[in-house]
Order: C-alpha cells, then sequence, then structure tokens
C-alpha cells in the first residue's frame, strides 16, 4: 500500500526512474562483494554461476516491465557494463589526514574489541568518520579521516536539522490542537531555515496557505525556488502553480506546463493531475483524451491502493454560492446543535444514533472529524444493544485495523457471523471477505460468493463490488464481462470509488465494452479526485468561514488547478464577492470569470449564468450580449435553468443580442415559472410589464380614429347609450365636489386646533394652603 502525503508524494514511489545505490547493491547476484560502499564482481565464476546471473537478470528485467517505471535498456546496459569490467575494481575510499593519509581503509577494522564494516565515528568527541587502514587499529594505530573537515560541519549541520525536523513532525502528527502544531511548525522553520529539504517543503506550503504560519506568497515562492534548484518535485509542482495562478509571480501557462512536467516526471502526483486535468479540458496544451488518460490512470492507481477497507474519510463538497443562495441546505454540514442532540440521544440508549454517530466520526465528514476510538465506542454500544449495523462495521474495524483497534481476523469474523446471521447485508458483505481472502477461515469462493450475493441482493455497495471482482476475474464462477459491468455500474450508483476504479480500467482497455478514452478519463478523474488531498476542501471551506479568505482562495485555487469543479467556482465566487486582497483589484473579474469559465465547462449551472452575467455586464470582458445570450441558452437547454430562462425571456423582450420578440419573451417567462416555483412572482410582475408594452405597442401600430368610426354605439350598448353615459359622468363629478367640499371643510378645523397640554401640578410642598 502506497501512503500518500497531502501534497501527493508517495513515500514508496514506483515513478522512480533509477535506481537507488542500496537497490543497485541488492540486485547483484551472491558472486559480489561490497567494500567501503563500492561494488566488487568476484572474478572465475562457474557455467552454473553465469547463468544463474542471466536468470537473475532476466527476471529483474520482467519485473522492471511491469513497473513501467524502470529503464530497461538503461538497466539493461549498465548490468552489461558491469559483467565487461568483472576485473576492474571501483576505488576504495582513501583516508584523509591521520597517520595514514592517502592510504584505503581496511574494512573491517578491529577497534576497542569490535569489528567495523563502515566508517565510523566512536571514540571522537568531533563527531567526525574516521576509518583504519589495517584490521588491527590498537596494534598498528594507522587510521585516517573519511571526510574533510567541511564535510564533517555539513553533515552535522544536516543531522542536527534531521532531528530538529522530526521533533516537529513529532508534535505535528501527534497532537489536534491548533497552539501545538503552531509549535511544530516552529521547529519545522527552524530545520529549514538549516536548509533541510523535506523541512522546507512543509514551511513553504505552510506560508503559501497560511497553515499555522502567517500567509506570505514571496517568502513561499522564494522556498519553492530553492527547492526547484534541488530538484524537488513538490517545490517544482508548486512554482508551476504560482505561474499558472500569477501568485507572487507574474501568470505564464508556459512557464506553469514546464514545472507541472518536472514534478510529474519526479513522481508527484499532484503535478499528474494537473497534467491530466489540463490535456482533457485543454488548458495550454493541445486537447488529448490519451495523455490525460496516461497522466490520472497513474494517479488513480495510487488512490485506489490507498483504499481501506472501511472505504477512508468522506469528501466533502461545499459551494460556496449555493451555500448563500440556500444557507445550511446546499453544505449538507450538521449543526453543533443537532450533533449534541443526537450525543444526548446516544447517551440515553438511542441505538439509531448511536450506529449514526459511529458511522459519522468512522468516516469523517459533514462537520464531524474522523476519530476511529469515538467510532468503536458508539458502535460498541449499538452492538451491545443487539444491532447488527454495529456488529458488522465493528467487524469491518477489526478487520482493517488502526491504532484504536488491533486487527483481528478472529474477532472480525465473530461480528460477521453474528451480523451476517440477523441477515445484515454489512454482515454478509464482510464474511464474504473472510471466505474470499482466507482471513480467519479457509479460502471457500462458493461461500464467499454466496454472501456477496446475499449482500448485493439487499443493495449493499461492498457486495455488489466484490461480486463484481469475482464475475471480472472468474473467482468461483465462469469469467462474465457482462456480470462484472453490471455490478460495478451498480456499485458506482452506491458511490463506491472502487467501483468507479474498476469501471474506468474496463471503459480503457475495452474489456466486456466498447473502448471509450472519454469514458474512461472521467471515471479515473472521478477516482483522482477522492485522494487524500480531498481534504483540502474543507481546510478551505474553514478557512473562508473563519475569515481568512486569502487562505481559502489560495487553497482552492490549488484544487482548482487539479480539476476539482466544486474548487473551481468557490475560487471565481470569493473573486466574484472581492473578497481576496492578495488579487488586485483590477485581475478580480477577469480571473473569476476563467474559473467561472472551467467549472461551467464541468456542468455547473450557476457558473454557466455567470458567465452570461460576465459578458451581459461586461465584468472582467467587454460587453458582449451575444456571448451572454448563448451562455443563457446553454443553461436553459442543458440544465433546465430557470433563471437562464428568465434572463432569455429578458433579452427577448428588449431586444439586446437578439432580435426583439415579445411572443418568444413572453414563451422564455412562462418556461421559467414552470421550471421553478421561486420563478412564479418574478415572472408575473415581468408579463405584467410586457402586457403593458404589448398594449402600447399594439395602440401605436392602428388608428384611434378609424377604430372609433367602425364602432356602432347603438349596436353595442343600445340606442340610448348617451343617456347612461352622462348619468355616469353626473355621478362621478358629484363624487368628486362633494370629495373636495369635505376636504375644505377639514382643514380650517385642523388648522384651529391645538393640542391640550395638560397643567402639571406644583410640588407638594409649592401647594397652596387649603
Amino acid at each position: 500500500m502506497f501512503l500518500l502525503d497531502e501534497e501527493g508524494n508517495q513515500d514508496e514511489s514506483l515513478e522512480s526512474k533509477t535506481l537507488s545505490a542500496e537497490d543497485q547493491v541488492k540486485d547483484h547476484s551472491t558472486g559480489t562483494r561490497v567494500v567501503a560502499g563500492q561494488i566488487f564482481l568476484e572474478s572465475g565464476k562457474s557455467d552454473s554461476q553465469s547463468e544463474n546471473e542471466e536468470s537473475f537478470h532476466s527476471q529483474e528485467e520482467e519485473k522492471e516491465n511491469s513497473l513501467e517505471e524502470l529503464n530497461s535498456l538503461e538497466m539493461s546496459n549498465l548490468l552489461n557494463k558491469d559483467l565487461e569490467e568483472a576485473e576492474v575494481q571501483s576505488p576504495v575510499l582513501t583516508a584523509i589526514g591521520g597517520t595514514a593519509d592517502g592510504e584505503p581503509c581496511h574494512f573491517p577494522f578491529l577497534f576497542m574489541e569490535k569489528e567495523y564494516a563502515e566508517c565510523t565515528a566512536d571514540g571522537r568527541e568531533d563527531g567526525r568518520l574516521w576509518c583504519a587502514t589495517t584490521y588491527d587499529y590498537k596494534k598498528d594505530q594507522k587510521w585516517g579521516f573519511c571526510e574533510s573537515e567541511e564535510q564533517s560541519n555539513k553533515r552535522r549541520q544536516m543531522q542536527e536539522a534531521e532531528d530538529v525536523y522530526q521533533i516537529g513532525m513529532k508534535i505535528l502528527n501527534e497532537s489536534s490542537k491548533k497552539a501545538q502544531k503552531k509549535v511544530a511548525y516552529q521547529y519545522l522553520l527552524k530545520a529549514a531555515d538549516m536548509n533541510h529539504t523535506k523541512a522546507m517543503e512543509k514551511v513553504s506550503y505552510a506560508l503559501l496557505f497560511g497553515d499555522y504560519l502567517k500567509q506570505n506568497i514571496q517568502s513561499s515562492k522564494e522556498l519553492f525556488e530553492k527547492l526547484t534548484e534541488e530538484g524537488s518535485p513538490k517545490g517544482q509542482m508548486a512554482l508551476g502553480f504560482l505561474y499558472a495562478s500569477g501568485l507572487g509571480v507574474n501568470s505564464s501557462q508556459a512557464k506553469a506546463l514546464v514545472y507541472y512536467t518536472f514534478g510529474a516526471l519526479g513522481g508527484n502526483l499532484i503535478a499528474h493531475m494537473i497534467l491530466g486535468y489540463r490535456y482533457w479540458a485543454g488548458i495550454g496544451v493541445l486537447q488529448s483524451c490519451e495523455s490525460a488518460l496516461t497522466h490520472y490512470r497513474l494517479v488513480a492507481n495510487h488512490v485506489a491502493s490507498d483504499i481501506s477497507l472501511t472505504g477512508g474519510t468522506v469528501v466533502q463538497r461545499i459551494r460556496l454560492a449555493d451555500e448563500v443562495e440556500n444557507p445550511g441546505m446546499a453544505s449538507g454540514m450538521l449543526e453543533e446543535d443537532l450533533i449534541q442532540y443526537y450525543q444526548f440521544l446516544a447517551e440515553k440508549g438511542d441505538v439509531q444514533a448511536q450506529v449514526g454517530l459511529g458511522q459519522l466520526h468512522l468516516h469523517g465528514g459533514r462537520g464531524v472529524e474522523q476519530n476511529h476510538q469515538r467510532a468503536f465506542e458508539y458502535f460498541n454500544q449499538a452492538a451491545n444493544a443487539g444491532n447488527s449495523h454495529a456488529m458488522a462495521f465493528l467487524g469491518k474495524m477489526y478487520s482493517e485495523g488502526s491504532d484504536v483497534v488491533p486487527q483481528s481476523n478472529e474477532t472480525a469474523l465473530q461480528y460477521f457471523k453474528k451480523a451476517a446471521d440477523m441477515g445484515n447485508p454489512v454482515g454478509q458483505s464482510g464474511l464474504g471477505m473472510a471466505y474470499l481472502y482466507g482471513r480467519g477461515v479457509p479460502v471457500n469462493y462458493e461461500l464467499a460468493l454466496k454472501y456477496f450475493q446475499k449482500a448485493a441482493e439487499q443493495g449493499w455497495v461492498d457486495g455488489q463490488l466484490q461480486l463484481g471482482s469475482m464475475y471480472y476475474n472468474g473467482i468461483g464462477v465462469k469469467k462474465d464481462y457482462k456480470q462484472a459491468l453490471k455490478y460495478f455500474n451498480l456499485a458506482s450508483q452506491g458511490g463506491h470509488i472502487l467501483a468507479f476504479y474498476n469501471l474506468a480500467q474496463m471503459h480503457a482497455t475495452g474489456t466486456g465494452v466498447m473502448r471509450s478514452c472519454h469514458t474512461a478519463v472521467e471515471l479515473f478523474k472521478n477516482v483522482c479526485e477522492r485522494g487524500r488531498w480531498s481534504e483540502r476542501l474543507m481546510t478551505a471551506y474553514n478557512s473562508y468561514k473563519d475569515g481568512d479568505s486569502n487562505s481559502a482562495v489560495v487553497q482552492y485555487l490549488l484544487l482548482a488547478e487539479q480539476g476539482y469543479e466544486v474548487a473551481q467556482s468557490n475560487a471565481a465566487f470569493i473573486l466574484d464577492q472581492k473578497e481576496a486582497s492578495i488579487v488586485g483589484e483590477n485581475e478580480t473579474y477577469p480571473r473569476a470569470l476563467l474559473h467561472w469559465n472551467r467549472a461551467a465547462s464541468q456542468g455547473y449551472t450557476v457558473a454557466r449564468i455567470k458567465l452570461g452575467d460576465y459578458h451581459f455586464y461586461g465584468f472582467g470582458t467587454d460587453v458582449d450580449y451575444e456571448t451572454a445570450f448563448i451562455h443563457y441558452r446553454l443553461a436553459s437547454e442543458q440544465q433546465h435553468s430557470a433563471q437562464a430562462m428568465f434572463n432569455l425571456g429578458y433579452m427577448h423582450e428588449k431586444g439586446l443580442g437578439i432580435k426583439q420578440d415579445i411572443h418568444l419573451a413572453k414563451r422564455f417567462y412562462d418556461m421559467a415559472a414552470e421550471a421553478s416555483p421561486d420563478a412564479q412572482v418574478p415572472v408575473f410582475l415581468a408579463l405584467c410589464k410586457l402586457g403593458v408594452i404589448y398594449s402600447l405597442q399594439y395602440i401605436r401600430e392602428i388608428n384611434i380614429r378609424e377604430v372609433f368610426s367602425h364602432i356602432d354605439m347603438d349596436q353595442l350598448l343600445g340606442p340610448e347609450w348617451d343617456l347612461y353615459l352622462m348619468t355616469i359622468i353626473a355621478l362621478l363629478l358629484g363624487t368628486i365636489i362633494a370629495y373636495r367640499q369635505r376636504q375644505h371643510q377639514a382643514i380650517p378645523r385642523a388648522a384651529g386646533l391645538r393640542p391640550a397640554v395638560p397643567q402639571q401640578e406644583p410640588p407638594p410642598e409649592h401647594q397652596p394652603p387649603q
């Protein structure tokens, strides 16, 4: 399993282009010996030894081909060169100074009754490494340094930096308190000042995002440049991001592409993901589905390998624009009061509340931090009350193992059996996994298939996924790609990340389906966006909620580069609201327009409408009614947006970007009212206005005198219509006169009146005697 850090580098990289020195030593046959870190090939091999060595080399080449990352030609040439120079020994380590300056070090050598196979600092207070040039140091007293004084000082400095870095990382990993994390970053800052590469990487990202250090784009840029010079993939990727977004530097998509490419070649997964999105969307490069597929597949392989049985953390996607429209509704976040209410119910013994809180703490999300200890406690309480769901999840926790729950197949099996006997699909799926992989029981494909089918029938995604895998690989059943596709599709509807991954592989290779690069890329992209770096979506959201818009917008911008639509729309929203001071006022709207455009390309309706608004009003671009009309029409036709339909109605009414047509305007207004109940009131007002305009337009178009000349009043109102009309006019006149007289009578009376001022009684002591 590969562990991915937050910036997307793998701790154990399959992407290394060359073998390390240690691996090269290990890869030689037993006919070699190592002296002072140098490889020596023994001469005079037997024929059988040569055949074994050739066989070994052949196996190594097969391994390289399977990894698809090592340059086989380069390695083959290296090994052939070693064989050709079998008799030639590499230079040995030479002593510097001491009593045997210039003489070769002798390994092993004896010192203080202990043999040393390498240079040592034992016996020296200054920590400098030395070696003996004969076997017995005590007898011959022949020695010299293995390094110069300058090299020694540099090594000790790097060791000191490493010690400081490890202290900082220990505090950072063991504490969840913000104050402690700030202390940890002070240690990392000290280590970074001592040129410790990993510390510089941590500190540079902290300065970029404002994580526990004050945000400073310029300082982070300088560190990234320093890291890039040292060949750090993280530094290269981050410098590419700065050039792409124009933060601290003049924007240059060409330079960004170069740095992203170098970062990807160095194995940085985020750089691969960014390049995948750029090739998919055609940003700064020619659009190429196959190139996008290559990058996304590589990242998806790592993400899929990191998925645990419990499914990992939940990715919370909160759109700031939607949250403003409907506070608390679109985010899916649970209010603190509601969480406390569920906790109260759980303490009172409510089993459903216990199971619900257990799942929330197991996976995290919806405003609840991942906490396996709390999850275990809640599941335990519910399981003791006889809840099968809680038993099944306890089985999953024991099967997976963690810092809180020790891994135990036997305990997991007991819980799975109890839950499965009660008909619980989670327990049935867990039992199927036990029989499939032989966890605590002998491998039995028939029983595994049986339990997966039971779980799948009840709609449990794990059961559907494993059933699909069995059909795909032909384990316990006849290989059937159609059945595999069916169950993977069902599991993907439940949001299972491995189902998306398997479907992507099938579409990429054309297994069981017609090959579709476009579908494969979209599925792989979905998998990639579930990587650990997705946790920064919540970090950015919390920064925004805490009022730190600068930190939030930088984090969203990096995620936007990776292709997260929600990050693109959120970055655009913050820029649109002019809440980020790190972006110049003149650049705010053009940058927002760019990210609205990218979000709209991924199907976000609000972004498409925003594009129309920007072109309509001339925000970040010239006023262009035709382009605005196109965006509104796309939002109307593709996403059936009521807002877009209303805007189209208005543009037809006014003749903006399109020929004026009141009839089409009414049609779009009516469509908007049908599409959304919220649009009914504004549509009613717009239709009233449209009715008045239509009436005035009609009156202008006709000749009123001709209309009245064609009207026969005797026929319309009867022969005495003039008497009726005079009576109505007289009544109206009488009413007006009476109303006016009342007004004139009321004015003098009102003018003559004055409010009565009550006389105040004097205080008791001033009252006259009676």
